[in-house]
């Protein structure tokens, strides 16, 4: 299960080459585990650890598990909005203009009456925002029709949440992304940029919670992922969804592996640190 997930991404990942330089450097923060279901303790010690990364100017990126990380990662950036900004630039420290790019095939706005959980996460933000006055900004990328109801997408507009269709990145490309990625960039001094292993095809991504027949392939995700990064604003990754399944030949890991190496890559390229 999903619990699996952090280690199987950490086996993975192991043998991959280091494309940049001794001085950027990574360390292994351990994991935060969620012990008899105590999901807000376990979101409020996740928010805890990031923030403690965020004040050192470090970029923090959050290995799952399931996405309900999301939460706890956005508790931890909005406790250290005032401390290094994108990537240790002092440039972009101001406390406003945060906003969070979503590689998904869901929206992740339910209601959640009886708690949170991986289906709630961005929801909770936009209220907590909200009750504070503040503007959400949300950029859903890959949503699929199929999975979310006509009442989230109503939702997600009323929000103010914007989104592109899986089905039209996969007809146009990852570039007809870049306008709206641009954009939304431009309107956000930081970003959290979290990837939903959902969001792929299963061809290529067997081992999630909700597996997606007309998902991304992972060349769209990688570009558009990178174009995020290139935009110097990400603050932190979350890398989610990995529920490794008990079959050999799984991919998942693999993949989600792959995605770390090009994020990490990309942000070395940022800093110019890339070999």
């Amino acid at each position: 299960g999903a619990a699996r997930g952090p280690a199987a991404i950490r086996s993975a990942a192991a043998n991959l080459p280091c494309s940049f330089e001794p001085s950027f450097a990574l360390h292994d923060a351990g994991d935060v585990e969620c012990g008899g279901g105590a999901l807000e303790e376990a979101q409020a010690l996740l928010g805890e650890k990031v923030q403690a990364i965020r004040s050192r100017g470090w970029l923090p990126i959050v290995l799952g598990g399931g996405h309900e990380t999301a939460y706890g990662h956005w508790l931890g950036q909005r406790a250290a909005a005032g401390g290094p900004g994108a990537m240790g630039d002092p440039g972009a420290a101001a406390a406003g203009g945060f906003g969070v790019v979503n590689f998904d095939a869901h929206f992740d706005l339910r209601p959640y009456p009886r708690g949170g959980s991986s289906g709630t996460m961005f929801r909770q933000i936009a209220d907590r925002l909200a009750a504070e006055g503040e503007p959400f900004r949300y950029l859903c990328l890959g949503v699929q029709k199929r999975s979310n109801t006509v009442a989230l997408f109503r939702d997600a507009e009323r929000l103010g949440a914007r989104w592109l269709m899986a089905r039209d990145l996969a007809e146009a490309g990852a570039s007809s992304a870049y306008p709206e990625i641009d954009r939304f960039a431009a309107e956000s001094e930081r970003i959290m940029a979290t990837v939903c292993l959902d969001v792929v095809s299963s061809a290529w991504a067997p081992g999630v919670s909700a597996p997606q027949p007309l998902g991304l392939d992972p060349e769209t995700l990688l570009r558009m992922l990178k174009r995020v990064f290139a935009r110097g604003r990400v603050v932190g990754l979350d890398l989610c969804e990995l529920s490794p399944r008990e079959s050999e030949g799984d991919p998942t890991a693999s993949l989600a592996a792959t995605i770390l190496f090009a994020a990490i890559n990309a942000a070395a390229e940022k800093a110019g640190l890339a070999r």
